[in-house]
């Protein structure tokens, strides 16, 4: 039983130890529910115009096909070179704006995500920890009974196992708001690459 405390102490640790004041942050990487054009974009900062232009059908077509991750960086540079070729200055601007709504936003909807996967396994953890001083109470009990007291087991075995596979998932959870970043960066780059 030792063991076991030790191990889920152990898993728990980074996770529960991240950086930013949310205790609901299971993340090492510090939380930043939404990104700003200057932290991913070094080109002209869009005007009223320009953010009216980001609306426009084409526009905004060939921006929810390049912030899709399935489509290989490589494509969307060559699909940006080509639109840069025949668009003016503002229509890559605006490229650049439509892009940067799409994946703000889904990385919002993301992080908001991770917070509950987060919230979840505090109170697993919570929850094991009550099983264990349940089973404590009932193994102290005078006359014992060990049916409950298998039965409290199992739950508890099927609670560390969940909360185990969460966390060794937890990794993967808390890079994809990275990859969203380096995604529209590289974009940025790729379009700011194509300015006049």
């Amino acid at each position: 039983m030792i063991r076991i405390t030790l191990a889920l102490a152990l898993l728990a640790g980074p996770a529960f130890g991240a950086a930013g004041t949310d205790p609901d942050w299971p993340c090492i990487q510090r939380k930043q529910p939404h990104l700003s054009m200057g932290q991913v974009w070094t080109g002209p900062i869009p005007d009223d115009e320009t953010l009216a232009l980001a609306r426009d059908p084409d526009i905004a077509r060939l921006a929810e096909r390049l912030e899709q991750r399935r489509l290989p960086i490589e494509e969307a540079e060559t699909e940006i070179a080509e639109f840069g070729a025949e668009a003016p200055d503002t229509h890559l601007v605006a490229l650049m704006q439509a892009i940067f709504d799409r994946i703000d936003s889904d990385r919002s909807a993301l992080i908001a995500g991770i917070a509950r996967y987060g919230r979840s396994q505090v109170d697993l953890s919570e929850r094991i920890e009550e099983r264990r001083a349940r089973m404590a109470e009932m193994e102290a009990a005078e006359a014992p009974d060990f049916d409950a007291i298998d039965a409290e087991e199992k739950a508890l075995d099927w609670d560390q196992r969940i909360f185990t596979e969460r966390q060794q998932s937890l990794t993967y959870v808390c890079e994809t708001p990275v990859i969203l970043e380096q995604r529209i960066f590289t974009l940025g780059r790729a379009i700011a690459g194509q300015l006049d």
